[in-house]
């Protein structure tokens, strides 16, 4: 399988494998391919994982809402500190584009606990609680990659209905959401989607985790139509969050990152491979990094600037991460 092909499967697999997806790889020369027994055997010792609060001020909660179905909503358990509008939103793709809205749960849940309401598409189908079953994507007999089971379409969604909830007096949400300050992240596929939604001009910034559109111009995934003069898009800040030279998102967000020239960008790498931290219990060291910068630039807290401003920046010295900055 040539790099190309490789990426494209990354991106609609995307942290989708350490969740345990299932999918049937009919690429004969692909001798790697993933063993569903074993993808299975991990997706079921993984679920039995419970879910966490994260470790901010707000203990999260993870829920679904009649009035928003196929998506999955992290908040803070108690909302009476949010009165006036103090919850910013940062709506989520998930790896894979999957339709699994609890495939990321510790990172989402993890954001959440910093007071933030977060809504990713996709069903409940990971973990303790969920109410589907698991996500299953098989590949085409022909060879080629199936469209993603959620579209940017999904992943906008979230917002609307974060504003009208915010809106409804008869919404637990009332008056409670911060409409004015919108963040779109999310990992490998889902990071393309995130890119796709950069032009809207209510969201504030972009988190683009393992991911890139690709140095080839053509999308091998069915239906998404990615290319890079979509980053002309970019009216905000925007980060990408990579796993350094083995993630195969690398060469291409590492590409992305050299042609933004109209917004400020940052481009951090830790050398975790493709599936980040997302995996790790309150998200690991990647959910820390994306707090910080949600925290920086929605809530304008300069102790959380400090994670990537300065000479001495956090990610900057001591640490396995590296950091490049322009346009600040």
């Amino acid at each position: 399988m040539n790099r190309i092909a490789k990426y494209a499967m990354a991106a609609l697999l995307g942290f989708g494998l350490a969740q345990g997806v299932l999918v049937q790889s009919v690429l004969a020369q692909d001798a790697a391919r993933p063993d569903p027994a074993a993808m299975r055997a991990e997706r079921e010792a993984r679920n039995r994982l419970p879910n966490t609060p994260g470790d901010g001020p707000y203990p999260a909660t993870i829920e679904i809402d009649d009035s928003l179905p196929g998506h999955v909503i992290y908040r803070p358990a108690d909302l009476a500190p949010f009165g006036g509008g103090g919850l910013p939103v940062v709506i989520w793709g998930n790896g894979a584009c999957a339709d699994d809205g609890t495939a990321h749960r510790f990172h989402l849940a993890q954001i959440a606990s910093y007071g933030y309401l977060v809504v990713a598409a996709g069903h409940w189908r990971s973990g303790p609680g969920a109410t589907e079953g698991p996500f299953v994507q098989e590949m085409p007999a022909d060879g080629t990659l199936p469209p993603p089971a959620t579209t940017a379409e999904d992943v906008l969604e979230g917002l609307d209905w974060a504003i009208a909830q915010d809106r409804d007096p008869a919404s637990r949400l009332h008056g409670r959401v911060d409409t004015g300050k919108v963040a779109v992240a999310g990992h490998s596929c889902g990071g393309l989607q995130a890119i796709t939604l950069a032009a809207d001009p209510r969201i504030d910034t972009v988190l683009v985790h393992n991911s890139g559109i690709y140095n080839n111009q053509n999308s091998p995934i069915r239906g998404l139509m990615v290319f890079k003069d979509m980053l002309n898009n970019f009216h905000q800040p925007v980060i990408y969050i990579l796993g350094g030279p083995e993630d195969i998102a690398y060469p291409n967000g590492t590409d992305d990152y050299a042609r933004l020239t109209r917004v400020p960008a940052m481009l951090a790498n830790l050398p975790v491979g493709h599936g980040g931290t997302f995996g790790e219990p309150m998200g690991g060291a990647v959910a820390h990094v994306a707090v910080d910068w949600l925290e920086w630039q929605l809530r304008g807290d300069e102790v959380a600037a400090r994670t990537f401003t300065g000479e001495n920046c956090r990610l900057c010295t001591g640490t396995d991460w590296t950091l490049e900055r322009k346009g600040w």
